[in-house]
């Protein structure tokens, strides 16, 4: 019986790893993030925050920075980012982690990863020329 409880929670902690393992699909993200703003830090610094909109539009922000508007899509099973500055495709891998979002930028070597502190059902606070929504 013993044996058999062990052999249950070590499958049950193997499935939790691979799932964290695993990035989201589009259509995992879209559902998590649909209709929030999320606000990232990196290394426990703030970094940004995103407006998630329907129809896979976004409005990102530096934190004290102009909002720049722009969409997703997946390619590749990456979730890609276009904003209107024009920069190119930004491409991440996002992972349910923690009770939040964790995302790693697949453009660089290094990799930069966000994680998710916080999040609202309040639209961004936009500065500069195009505030608000």
């Amino acid at each position: 019986m013993r044996l058999i409880l062990a052999t249950l929670l070590f499958l049950g902690m193997l499935t939790t790893a691979q799932a964290e393992d695993t990035p989201m699909s589009a259509a995992e993200f879209e559902a998590y993030v649909t209709g929030k703003t999320l606000f990232y830090s990196v290394q426990g610094t703030p970094y940004g925050a995103e407006q998630y909109l329907p129809g896979r539009r976004v409005i990102w922000t530096f934190l004290e920075d102009e909002c720049q508007e722009g969409t997703w899509y997946e390619e590749n099973g990456l979730i890609c980012f276009v904003y209107e500055t024009d920069f190119g495709p930004q491409c991440w891998s996002f992972w349910e982690r923690g009770g939040g979002l964790a995302a790693r930028f697949e453009n660089e070597p290094s990799g930069t990863e966000l994680y998710e502190v916080r999040q609202s059902d309040e639209p961004l606070a936009c500065r500069g020329p195009k505030v608000g929504v």
